[in-house]
């Protein structure tokens, strides 16, 4: 990291225009009967998969989780190594976490720490572009990606929607972070089809809505009317056109039709469908309620959802020495206070989703995946805060060691997997990459990571060039 960028603020990704937002559901200026023909047409590359109906609940913590103030403390390394706070025992025996994860060290038979990830790229858009695709990008900045996502590539191989008309592939964002670059979300070679459905919001807003999904009541006979004008011109058009091809946007049409329409997409999306209790369990701020409608879209039949989680606070004021997302440089703020501020939503939201993920019986169906783009750096420094104006403690980015959490999927759980030196600095045991994490959830989802698909020249490209499942993740019989 060079030191001119040390001193100014880092916000992390900045995301471009969509091509797909939730407003508008427009890709290229397409309806939704468009895209779902579009969607269909790419959809006939996908190879066969595995039959199940596994799910993956995926958690992006933009801008780096900080590994030594969460699962990998060191509580023996020199003091501008490990920090102000303490590790705490868990239920686990041998399991430790930060002690403001009171939460976390309740249920830690619930979850395994993977403490030996890493890659290469320092910079936010390179790091976005190798956690997201699992491939090293051509250009190690921006979130422009070179290279699908793995969200669209889920979608790619599971189908565009599910039976009762749930999308394969959501994320939730954000308001203003809906674009599809922000996250190196993208599907490159794929086509904009292969971009996620995006949902973006407060979802613990009372006026928080999802746009395009279900029909208000008073739009119902405004809606029976369009339909009826659009039968007549259809049957029409039939008449003139033999040739089958009214026919098939009939079909896309009616698609489209049945996923604005369907009662089940609509009560998935729908949050006052849950108790207040749960709700109140979950929290109610982006982390908790974004977590709740994650958990509401894999019952419901959705199979990758990418929930984002940044600010955890939007009701009230943010102090000037925390920052909007994980990346906890100094200048941005001061790093202690910023996880006090930050880490308690983290905390209930996903054990709240955790628990009930195991509460509902949903712990093979589904596999939970914590990441971020890459760790901090072990050593502290200090900077003055461009905020606050004092100086005040960070750490910096650092993808030579990272932490990344896993729940359900069937494996055994209350493990830790990897370690890292004495000072957090690089792993030493079962060193890994990015890739061994996607290949553990392609396996889960029945994806064949081997299969290649075409790009844009018609050469095959392999899903996952390299990499293998996390033996220690595999399923218990």
């Amino acid at each position: 990291m060079n030191t001119s960028a040390l001193n100014r603020l880092c916000s992390g990704p900045i995301g471009r225009r969509s091509l797909l937002e939730i407003g508008g559901l427009t890709a290229a200026g397409l309806g939704l009967g468009d895209f779902l023909r579009y969607e269909a047409r790419a959809a006939q590359s996908g190879a066969p998969v595995a039959k199940n109906d596994h799910a993956v609940i995926f958690v992006w913590l933009p801008g780096g989780m900080p590994h030594m103030e969460t699962y990998d403390m060191k509580p023996e390394a020199p003091a501008e190594y490990r920090g102000k706070f303490q590790p705490i025992r868990t239920n686990v025996p041998g399991i430790e976490v930060c002690e403001l994860l009171p939460r976390h060290a309740r249920i830690a038979d619930k979850f395994a720490i993977v403490r030996s990830m890493h890659h290469e790229f320092s910079d936010h858009g390179g790091a976005h572009k190798r956690m997201m695709t699992g491939r090293k990008p051509v250009v190690p900045t921006g979130t422009v990606n070179d290279s699908p996502s793995v969200a669209s590539i889920a979608k790619q191989m599971l189908g565009g929607s599910a039976p009762n008309g749930m999308p394969i592939s959501v994320a939730g964002v954000d308001r203003g972070r809906q674009g599809i670059d922000t996250f190196a979300l993208g599907s490159a070679y794929l086509g904009a089809a292969q971009t996620p459905f995006i949902v973006s919001g407060d979802p613990s807003d009372e006026d928080f809505q999802v746009q395009n999904i279900g029909v208000k009541k008073e739009m119902e006979r405004r809606l029976e009317d369009r339909l009826a004008m659009l039968e007549g011109m259809d049957r029409f058009r039939r008449e003139v056109d033999r040739s089958g091809v009214m026919n098939a946007m009939d079909s896309f049409n009616r698609q489209a039709m049945e996923m604005l329409t369907s009662d089940d997409v609509r009560d998935a999306f729908d949050l006052t469908r849950e108790s207040d209790r749960t709700r109140d369990r979950y929290g109610w701020h982006p982390y908790g309620q974004r977590g709740l409608m994650a958990r509401r879209l894999v019952e419901a039949g959705s199979r990758f959802v990418t929930v984002v989680w940044e600010r955890p606070y939007f009701d009230r004021p943010m102090p000037k020495n925390c920052t909007s997302n994980w990346d906890s440089h100094a200048v941005n703020c001061d790093i202690f206070e910023d996880c006090k501020w930050r880490l308690p939503a983290y905390d209930q939201a996903l054990t709240a989703l955790i628990e009930d993920i195991y509460d509902r019986g949903l712990d093979r169906k589904v596999m939970l995946v914590v990441a971020s783009d890459f760790g901090h750096t072990p050593k502290i420094n200090a900077q003055r805060g461009n905020k606050s104006g004092v100086v005040q403690p960070g750490r910096d980015h650092w993808p030579k060691a990272m932490s990344v959490l896993v729940s359900g999927g069937g494996a055994r759980m209350g493990q830790v997997i990897g370690a890292t030196d004495a000072r957090g600095e690089y792993p030493v045991e079962r060193v890994m990459t990015p890739n061994d994490m996607w290949a553990t959830v392609y396996q889960h989802l029945g994806i064949d990571y081997n299969h290649y698909l075409q790009n844009l020249e018609g050469l095959p490209v392999q899903i996952l060039p390299f990499g293998k499942p996390i033996d220690e993740l595999a399923p218990v019989a």
